[in-house]
C-alpha cells in the first residue's frame, strides 16, 4: 500500500474525529487507531469526551504533588482526563492559554495534554476566574490530577 494513502487516511481519521479505521485493498490491509488500545478498564474514562473536559461536584480540592508539599485551594478543579504531558500554550513561543486572575468561560481552552503524540485540548467545564495553576508547562500529569482551579 502506498505510504501517501496511509498518510491521507491518518489525516482523514484525525479530521473526522473517529477513533479507528481499517482499509483492505486486495491482500493488503491497514488499521489506523488514534488512541491505541488501552486496557478495557480504562477505555470509558479515556475516550468519553472530546475535546477533553471533566466535571466534578466538589468545591474544595486538596492535592499533593511530588516535591511541592501539600496544596489546598478553594474553587472548582479542572482535572486531567488522561496521563500525558501538560502544555500551557499552543507553542513554546506563544503566550499561555490562561493566567491567574483571568476570567474564562465554559468551553475556553485552558491547556493541552499530549498523550501518545496527540494533542488534546483541555477546556473549562464552567465559567469563572482562574485562582490557581497547579502544573507547569511540560510537566507530566496523571489521570485525575488537578491542573487548574476556577472560582
Amino acid at each position: 500500500m502506498d505510504i501517501r494513502k496511509v498518510k491521507k487516511l491518518m489525516e482523514l481519521l484525525e479530521q473526522s474525529g473517529m477513533a479507528e479505521i481499517e482499509i483492505k485493498e486486495g491482500e493488503e490491509s491497514v488499521k489506523i487507531s488514534r488512541f491505541g488500545s488501552p486496557p478495557a478498564s480504562l477505555a470509558p474514562q479515556f475516550f468519553s469526551q472530546t475535546p477533553a473536559t471533566v466535571s466534578h461536584s466538589t468545591t474544595n480540592t486538596k492535592q499533593t504533588t511530588p516535591g511541592s508539599g501539600e496544596q489546598s485551594t478553594d474553587g472548582h478543579p479542572i482535572t486531567s482526563p488522561m496521563v500525558g504531558t501538560y502544555y500551557s500554550a499552543p507553542s513554546p513561543s506563544a503566550k499561555p492559554f490562561v493566567s491567574i486572575g483571568q476570567h474564562v468561560n465554559q468551553g475556553d481552552t485552558v491547556g493541552i495534554i499530549e498523550a501518545m503524540k496527540i494533542m488534546n485540548q483541555i477546556e473549562a467545564d464552567h465559567s469563572g476566574t482562574i485562582v490557581a495553576i497547579l502544573v507547569t508547562d511540560g510537566e507530566a500529569v496523571e489521570f485525575g490530577q488537578t491542573l487548574i482551579v476556577i472560582k
